[in-house]
Formats: C-alpha cells, structure tokens, sequence
C-alpha cells in the first residue's frame, strides 16, 4: 500500500479503534491528522511509489522499582500514550535513510560502514549501534527509509531514546526478519547499542518496558534472561490519570549520583562476597548490620534496605492488581516513593542541598493528595532533579494540574494513561 492509499485508509477511519486504545476515544481525530501529516512528510521527501508501512513504539513510565534493575532485582512499569511515530519502506539499498521531523534530524547510514564515531553520540552512532546489534545477533538487516515524528517528553525519564530505539528494531523486525523476533531481542539490542556506542551503561528497563507494552513486571535476577510477565488488567476502567511532572532541571553534574547508588548497594553485597544484592538475604544483612555498616558505609545500608524492601513491594502491586485491588496498589506507590525519598535518598543532591524542586514537587503533591484523601505521587525514574509521578483519579485531574503548575511553572505537568501495546507495525493491527 503506496502513501496515498494509507492515507486514505485512515480518513475512512480504519485505524480509529487501534487510535482509541491507543490514544483514548478524545484523542482519535488528533492522530489520525498526526499520521495524515506524517505520511504526507514521507512523500514530500521520499515519494509516493514504494509499499510503506506505519510503526508506533510508546514511551514509558517506571510505577515501581526504584533503582533495583542494576543490582537485578524487579521492577513494575508500563508503556505510555505518548509516542514515537514512523512511516517506512525498504529502499532495496545498503542506505539507510532516517529523517527525523520533531529533532530536525537528516541523515543517511551505510550499512558497510557502521563503526562509532570517536565522540560516540547523538543519533546517527544510537542507530549505527542499533544496526550492528541486529548483526551481532544473528539477525538480518538491509536498506530501508523512514520518515519518523515524536511526542515522547525528552529528559522527563519516560524514555524517548528507549522509544525511538524499539520504533527501529520493529521496523528492521517486520521488512528483514519476517516479524519472528521477539520483544527481548530488542530490548538488548537496543541496550547493546547504548552500552557500546554510547558508553552509557543502561541497563533492560527503558528497552523492555517500551518493547512489550501495557503493564508488565521485570524480574532481572539473570538480566541475560529477565523474565517477563504482561499484567491483564484494564488500567483505563480505573478513572485515573498518569501525571508527570517536571520540576525543574539540576544545574548540577548528577554523574556521581547516578553512580552511587547502584555502586553503593552493590558495596554492601561485597561484604557477603556476593556481586550484587540479588544474591544476598535481607535477614543476612539485618542479622550482621553492625559489620556491614562498617564495610558499606550507613547510606549503603540504606540503599540495600530499599532495593530488598523495593522487591516485596512491586510483588505486592503486582498481587494487587491481578486482585483488582486498585488501592492497595495505590498504597503501594506511595510507599515505594517513601522508601526513595528517605532509604534511597535520591530526591536530591547532596552537593546542592538548596536546589530540590524534586521535593518541593512532592511536598505539594503530597499536601493535595491529603486535602483530597485520594491519589499517589513517588519520584520518577534515577532522581536527584527532574521528575515526579502522580496518579489521581480524573476528576481531580483538572484541579491538582492547577496547582502543581502553579508550584512549578505553567507547562510542567502532562497526563498521561497506559496504552496497552509496546512496539509495533500498526498495519499489522488493522
């Protein structure tokens, strides 16, 4: 089907239930214009003759697991409603073609010549990486154009790389590999080309959670392998919204932060010998605590504690909501983000005690959630400055945005809902 067919397919509505469950049932119109557009900028740049394809990979939000996927632990998170949009066709070349319309972005790989760059950055050496990850594992790659739009926050810890990422090894999956990879292969390709040329030491949790879509829990107690499990249930029939929230950005280099805490927990797994605390009992550390605070250090402990207490409480929410138990989930979300802010202590930065507009966040959105005696809040993704999460029920929705903006600046909040699908080929799903 050329672009002038697809086009005409959507205005006769034939995506507008897949838009629905996507989107929401308010937001048909609205995409199907974006997908309009979007096909009419790859005809605009590539023509109209080959057979093309539309591809959606959503963004991600992390609801429980704070920092315990890089000492293999387990995590809660679900796909998002906002997206990484591309239409595509193979180009029967060894180029591949990518022009991005929402990062100004056009360029043009050799697949004979996919080595890093020295800087090892940006977008060109992520998809180079992606395309040599296809290679290493075995899979088949080959020369494709593609036209590709974003709505996913950037630097708001709901993934747009990890999106943009997945929306590529969908396409490579459906035009060169006859659809029969699965979700993990992406996931760690996606890792590997972050990891080998980025250098960035990421772990599965973004790739993952954008790749399978809906609810899913991570248990990464052997991250060659993580095990994964899609939750059933209807997240929309709760009347409740995703709100993210972003405080504002730390003027401090947070490089050190980040690093501590998985070094700082994996610290207190040396004491036992042990490489990470996936492979220590609590109990053991309880019943040595004195020795190990010695060893670790006291924040390390605390680190510890959270990451095993962080594990009980993503099986907790996970029990929960396979219960349909909504609040006791709720509950749980709060608590996790507790357990961040005072065991983990990623709410902000030691270095600069006088810049918290995480916490600040979280203090008003606290201070509503009382008043209203309804609705959760946590920090969002690695901490230290950026992001929070709340979750309220919609017809508080209008009123807590008020505030928070009004805490925070006018712009600083986005509602958000489950979509249930990861990364996918959308004409498959018509």
């Amino acid at each position: 089907m050329n672009v002038k067919d697809m086009i005409q397919l959507l205005e006769k509505g034939a995506a507008d239930s897949l838009f629905a469950e996507l989107y929401g049932e308010g937001a048909v119109k609205e995409n199907t214009a974006r997908y309009t557009d979007l096909l009419r900028g790859y005809e605009k740049t590539f023509g109209t003759a080959e057979e093309v394809k539309l591809f959606s990979s959503p963004g991600r939000t992390e609801i429980s697991g704070n920092h315990t996927d890089h000492n293999h632990g387990k995590v809660l998170a679900g796909s998002i409603n906002l997206d990484c949009v591309g239409v595509a066709a193979k180009n029967a070349s060894d180029l591949v073609h990518i022009v991005s319309e929402t990062y100004n972005q056009d360029f043009v790989i050799d697949l004979k010549q996919l080595e890093p760059s020295p800087k090892k950055a940006g977008t060109v050496d992520l998809v180079k990486g992606l395309l040599k990850g296809f290679l290493e594992a075995g899979y088949t790659v080959g020369g494709f154009n593609a036209y590709i739009t974003s709505n996913v926050i950037s630097a708001a810890g709901v993934s747009s790389s990890a999106s943009f990422e997945m929306l590529l090894c969908s396409m490579l999956n459906t035009f060169f590999n006859e659809g029969r990879m699965n979700k993990v292969a992406y996931a760690h390709i996606g890792k590997y080309s972050e990891n080998v040329y980025w250098d960035k030491a990421s772990g599965l949790l973004d790739q993952m959670a954008c790749a399978v879509g809906g609810l899913i829990t991570i248990d990464f107690v052997d991250p060659a392998a993580p095990v994964v499990e899609k939750i059933d249930f209807d997240f929309g029939s709760q009347d409740h919204s995703l709100i993210i929230v972003q405080t504002g950005k730390g003027h401090a280099d947070l490089s050190a932060d980040y690093s501590s805490v998985p070094n700082e927990m994996k610290k207190a797994a040396e004491f036992f010998g042990k490489k990470v605390l996936a492979q220590v009992e609590e109990e053991e550390l309880l019943r040595r605590l004195p020795e190990v605070r010695a060893f670790a250090g006291d924040r390390s402990v605390l680190r510890a504690l959270h990451f095993f207490e962080e594990n009980k409480r993503v099986d907790a929410e996970v029990q929960a909501l396979k219960e349909g138990r909504f609040e006791d989930f709720l509950s749980n979300i709060t608590a996790s983000g507790n357990s961040s802010w005072k065991w983990l202590q990623n709410c902000y930065t030691s270095s600069s005690v006088q810049e918290q507009g995480i916490t600040i966040a979280l203090a008003v959105t606290e201070l509503f959630i009382a008043r209203k005696q309804r609705g959760a809040c946590r920090v969002h993704g690695g901490g230290f400055a950026g992001v929070i999460m709340a979750m309220l029920p919609n017809d508080i929705t209008d009123e807590y945005i008020a505030c928070i903006e009004a805490a925070m600046g006018e712009g600083s909040a986005y509602r958000m809902s489950i979509r249930p699908y990861g990364a996918i080929c959308v004409n498959e799903l018509l």
